[in-house]
């Protein structure tokens, strides 16, 4: 076996080694690289026998990334930069971290990893492959194993329940039995983990090329009652396939597509919000996915030829989401739910909008308050009612956002107090 490995983690290899300390490349890497599918990580992890402090010292830029796990970022001459972690093992584990102290051998240090697919070594100098847990055999097999006893490596650490169902559904493998049972048997420990954790993993699932594969597996596995309590039912086969049918590119729709389906259209906004709340989502991103949400499966009735009533609905919506927005439907209506020539009217149509430059918003019209303070107008809140009438009339197409064509129009209004 070869394995091609970056010239820069090589070099660092090397360099490790001449100092004494034994050094492989490790991790999701190695087990593509193995795969056969390289392509898919370019992430190289390496694993030592150099603690933190002699890895700072042996190489220019690093960056203490966890130095009490062991774990230092090193830039390599590519620029890039590589975690170079130290061997370690477990002393105590409380199920959502554990305590490690550092190894001598290698050995020690894979057999602490999840599974056997994640527990083989590749040394690029010595072109040799360790793999004492037989990784490479369950490759070749499609079967995703434990290392050593599952129900133990599970209680370990929870998260690797779900890193399990991730990687069957990603590399498309079977479980196997001993390890699915133990997946099952600790599934009940996952809300002990931190939810930043549980959003990581299930952002990296949603993400994926068929997400579909592991949230089926969530389901089987029990794992879904946890992730989503709020949920209280099982996703019916077509909800999954349509989280499969909107782009990968953009996981936050696909979870709007899942909440779509779980909560149902007629949840309301602040179920939503509160889901998100828990998993510690950023204000930002629970604005855009709620929004997203409320765009619905479809395109509401009467926005497709309406034009004044499809602006209204874009503008509260927003540009940003708006592009959520679209590949729900798109998906929804590929997947049966919606109808295709609806949606595609409706996203041509609010399209031509945007290129047309019709504004959203007071702020994108072609006059201010200034130009109307100008005209006569006394500043305060009748400025703001004028701009959102001057707005309408722009939606309605009585007049295009010209500034000349608009101040036309306010002369005609009644100036108003500022009161």
């Amino acid at each position: 076996m070869r394995i091609e490995v970056p010239r820069a983690v090589c070099e660092m290899v090397e360099h490790l080694e001449t100092a004494g300390f034994e050094t492989w490349t490790v991790g999701g890497a190695v087990r593509d690289a193995v795969r056969g599918s390289p392509g898919e990580r370019e992430d190289w992890d390496l694993a030592t026998r150099a603690h933190p402090a002699q890895v700072r010292r042996l190489f220019a830029r690093t960056v203490p990334l966890g130095v009490e796990y062991g774990t230092v970022g090193v830039f390599g001459r590519d620029g890039v930069m590589y975690e170079v972690t130290t061997f370690r093992h477990d002393v105590i584990t409380y199920g959502r971290k554990a305590v490690v102290a550092f190894a001598e051998r290698l050995q020690d240090d894979l057999a602490r990893r999840d599974f056997t697919v994640n527990a083989m070594a590749w040394h690029p100098g010595k072109h040799r492959l360790c793999d004492p847990h037989g990784g490479q055999r369950d490759l070749a097999r499609g079967i995703l194993r434990a290392v050593g006893t599952p129900s133990e490596r599970f209680r370990e650490d929870y998260l690797r329940v779900l890193r399990g169902l991730r990687f069957a559904g990603a590399l498309g493998f079977e479980v196997e039995p001993e390890t699915w049972a133990g997946m099952v048997e600790a599934a009940p420990g996952i809300p002990k983990l931190s939810v930043e954790r549980i959003r990581e993993e299930l952002m990296k699932v949603l993400g994926g090329p068929r997400p579909s594969r592991a949230l089926d597996l969530y389901q089987r596995s029990g794992a879904m009652a946890y992730v989503f309590p709020e949920i209280g039912r099982p996703f019916a086969d077509d909800a999954l396939a349509a989280v499969d049918a909107v782009p990968r590119h953009d996981p936050a729709a696909r979870l709007t597509m899942l909440l779509l389906h779980g909560l149902g259209f007629i949840a309301s906004l602040s179920a939503v919000s509160s889901l998100l709340v828990r998993l510690r989502f950023s204000n930002s991103e629970v604005e855009q996915i709620q929004s997203a949400f409320s765009g619905g499966l479809r395109p509401p009735k009467g926005v497709v030829h309406d034009a004044a009533a499809r602006r209204r609905w874009t503008a509260k919506k927003g540009k940003v989401v708006m592009r959520h927005v679209f590949r729900v439907w798109r998906a929804a209506a590929r997947t049966g739910v919606g109808q295709g020539a609806a949606v595609e009217q409706t996203v041509a149509a609010i399209e031509h909008d945007v290129d047309q430059g019709i504004p959203l918003s007071i702020q994108e019209l072609a006059v201010a308050g200034r130009d109307l303070v100008a005209l006569g107008w006394q500043p305060g809140p009748g400025i703001g009612r004028a701009l959102r009438q001057l707005l309408e009339a722009v939606w309605e197409d009585s007049v295009p956002n010209d500034r000349a064509k608009l101040i036309e129009m306010a002369e005609r209004m009644e100036p108003v107090g500022g009161t």
